[in-house]
């Protein structure tokens, strides 16, 4: 099986060499991430400029772009195969309700999937970084599975692991959803410019069983299916009787 790697917390981050280490056993990996920190970039394609890709010394390719570059370019002109699977992560910080919309690692699986791979997201659901371990062994647990079994059509998956040192279980979820987020921070430079922080994320609104949060917050590794669509089916009716009024 072959296994094309990425993130969006860069190609030195501790979270993919974790992946990398969990997957190389059973799996013949390529590693294509960003060559530095690229969270929140969401599925933002470089178009502006060339993009460089580079080998480190631990064999790892990075990329001077993001996420989404880094898989795009991975499967449309560096690999001479198209990867049986895209695994991102592992991401520091969980990447649930509508984290899922800024988020690098759930853009670069997402890339994977518009281009014909089954892929995954995998996320440790805290910013202390204590158990990449946890994450890494329930990442070797999906791909054995598809090594096992296919899945029988196209599949993004979401998957959001308590930084722990064991897990209660799985659980299929659905995304919860956030509160607003708070108020950007303004700061003033030392040349009396007023720039601005972007304000944390809201609290979680949507939180109860069944969601991602849900899930996590039980000590459960929360799996969710993703899809591209965003059409809203349920206005199609209300926006064609609009526009005849």
């Amino acid at each position: 099986m072959r296994i094309l790697l990425s993130n969006d917390d860069g190609y030195f981050a501790p979270g993919i060499e974790a992946l990398a280490g969990a997957l190389a056993p059973i799996a013949d990996i390529t590693v294509v991430a960003p060559e530095r920190d690229r969270s929140g970039a969401s599925n933002s394609l470089t178009l502006d400029r060339p993009l460089r890709l580079r080998r480190s010394a631990n064999g790892f390719h990075f990329v001077n772009g993001t996420p989404t570059d880094c898989v795009h370019l991975a499967v449309t002109g560096m690999l001479d195969h198209v990867p049986d699977m895209v695994v991102s992560g592992i991401n520091l910080g969980a990447n649930m309700g509508d984290d899922t919309i800024y988020s690098g690692t759930v853009a670069a699986a997402m890339e994977g999937y518009l281009l014909g791979v089954p892929s995954i997201a995998i996320s440790l659901a805290s910013k202390s970084g204590a158990h990449f371990a946890t994450a890494a062994r329930i990442a070797r647990e999906m791909v054995e599975r598809f090594q096992r079994q296919e899945f029988g059509q196209p599949v993004l998956l979401n998957i959001n692991v308590p930084d722990e040192p064991e897990v209660r279980g799985l659980r299929v979820t659905r995304l919860g959803r956030r509160h607003k987020a708070e108020k950007a921070v303004p700061q003033v430079t030392p040349r009396d410019e007023t720039v601005y922080w972007v304000g944390a994320a809201g609290e979680a609104a949507d939180a109860g069983e069944g969601t991602d949060f849900h899930a996590v917050a039980s000590g459960f590794v929360s799996i969710t299916p993703l899809q591209i669509d965003l059409t809203h089916a349920g206005q199609i009716g209300t926006v064609q009787e609009w526009l005849v009024k």
